[in-house]
């Protein structure tokens, strides 16, 4: 019985601790939602993004990533949020914004709290499992097939920095 309820405990800590496990939803910013469950077996990518700030230029690179590594399994998410006053109004105007000056392809949230009280779920977990928390814009956080966190990155990294390019090629299929 004991054998019995400890695995019991470390499967349900398992599934706990990963995000591809718990059916986290994101509203995606084309209507719909982004569910990372479908996700499954691919690496991804999540960035908490915003249009107007000074790392925005950074898009660029995030849609360079999708462009060349999509195809071999990798799933870049722009996660827009206005927790640091630096996003449009409205879904619409981000999507807008982003397809004219970045000519984003990747899949893009609505506008998402991600940090304090109200935060996304995935950001509260991320928070209380593995002490990150975005300080800023364009932070990362590199999720395994499995949805386990492999790195988290702050904003002066480059998406197509080697520290992230180095944890996400040995994850691509071939």
């Amino acid at each position: 019985m004991t054998r019995t309820l400890s695995a019991l405990l470390l499967v349900t800590a398992l599934l706990a601790a990963s995000p591809a496990l718990a059916g986290y939803e994101f509203a995606s910013i084309d209507g719909g939602t982004i569910d990372l469950d479908d996700f499954r077996g691919q690496p991804v990518l999540v960035v908490n993004t915003a249009s107007l700030c000074g790392f925005a230029p950074q898009f660029d690179d995030l849609q360079a990533l999708h462009d060349q590594y999509a195809a071999r399994g990798l799933v870049v998410l722009a996660v827009s949020s206005n927790d640091f006053n630096q996003e449009l109004a409205s879904g619409a105007e981000v999507k807008e914004y982003c397809a004219a000056n970045f000519d984003l392809t990747i899949p893009m949230t609505d506008i998402t709290q991600i940090t304090g009280a109200e935060a996304h779920p995935f950001y509260a977990w991320l928070a209380a499992e593995h002490d990150f928390v975005p300080g800023w814009n364009f932070n990362k956080v590199l999720l395994g097939p499995e949805g386990e966190v492999l790195g988290t990155w702050g904003s002066m990294t480059n998406p197509t920095a080697q520290a992230i390019l180095g944890k996400i090629t040995p994850l691509l299929t071939q």
